[in-house]
């Protein structure tokens, strides 16, 4: 089994910057491909970000690209997420993943974390 814990959320203003981190615990991730979500109140999860096992690869949604940037420490089993240039859209609770593939879909995505908050004030 695989235990993820993120880190790093907070109460940042707008066009403001916040990494945010997600240790892996139990087996190694190397073998995973992990991706970043997030869920704002009343709204569905969406897909933010996702990095390939080697960091060789990465894939975002339109929405944060170019703000966003997801990177991994496999030495440390750690991903992160630099957010820059933060927007009160970007509120939520987000999320990382381990999962089978490279995807935005939430379905790929075997095991959660519990999930940190961002909030992003005007």
């Amino acid at each position: 089994q695989v235990q993820l814990v993120e880190s790093g959320g907070g109460l940042v203003q707008a066009g403001g910057s916040l990494r945010l981190s997600c240790a892996s615990s139990g087996r190694t991730f190397r073998s995973y491909p992990m991706g970043w979500f997030r869920q704002a109140p009343g709204k569905e999860r969406e897909f933010v970000a996702a990095i390939s096992w080697s960091g060789g690869s990465t894939y975002y949604a339109d929405s944060v690209k170019g703000r966003f940037t997801i990177s991994r420490d496999n030495a440390k089993d750690t991903v992160f997420l630099q957010m820059n240039f933060l927007r009160p859209e970007d509120t939520a609770v987000y999320y990382c993943a381990a999962g089978r593939s490279l995807s935005g879909n939430d379905h790929e995505y075997w095991y959660w974390g519990q999930g940190t908050q961002v909030t992003v004030s005007s």
